[in-house]
């Protein structure tokens, strides 16, 4: 009996449940596994008319996992006892290594282009500001926004920076 009900339910149940879990496979496999196992102590109670078991096993799952939550967010998160120092830290590197070719891409660029993005973008100013800063029409603040940005795109491409 129970080996039919895995073979038959296991899958479509453990879809159902990793829906539940949020992606969470391990987790969705323990519930799928308590679910087969209440499953097991209740046999005798399903109807053997039943067309499909698929809604009583969801909604044990269901509850199950709405359980589980219930008991994860009640308890305190736990600490390691070990020292701070273990602890890993991000490494910096791939970081750095973006500003650097950053930095590279906006060199390539002519300088009315590398103003207007130092003015819009990384001092985070206004196109009618930049405008008014700069004493240019704020048209021409957008048509050169529009043409740098494109340049730097490609500057960055050339470097093997991908979206």
């Amino acid at each position: 009996m129970v080996s039919e009900l895995y073979r038959e339910y296991h899958r479509p149940l453990l879809a159902f449940v990793v829906r539940l879990t949020w992606g969470d496979v391990q987790w969705a496999e323990d519930v799928v596994q308590e679910t087969m196992l209440r499953a097991w102590r209740s046999a005798d109670q399903f109807d053997s008319e039943a067309p499909s078991l698929m809604p009583w096993l969801a909604t044990v799952a269901r509850r199950i996992v709405i359980d589980d939550q219930r008991r994860r967010d009640v308890r305190p998160h736990e600490a390691d006892e070990g020292p701070l120092e273990s602890v890993p830290m991000p490494d910096q590197m791939e970081g750095l290594l973006h500003q650097v070719v950053v930095s590279d891409a906006l060199t390539s660029l002519s300088p009315a282009h590398r103003e207007i993005l130092n003015e819009t973008i990384l001092r985070d100013r206004s196109v009618n500001e930049a405008a008014e800063l700069l004493g240019i029409p704020v048209g021409t603040v957008k048509s050169r926004v529009y043409y740098a940005l494109r340049a730097l795109r490609v500057a960055l491409e050339e470097r093997g920076v991908t979206a």
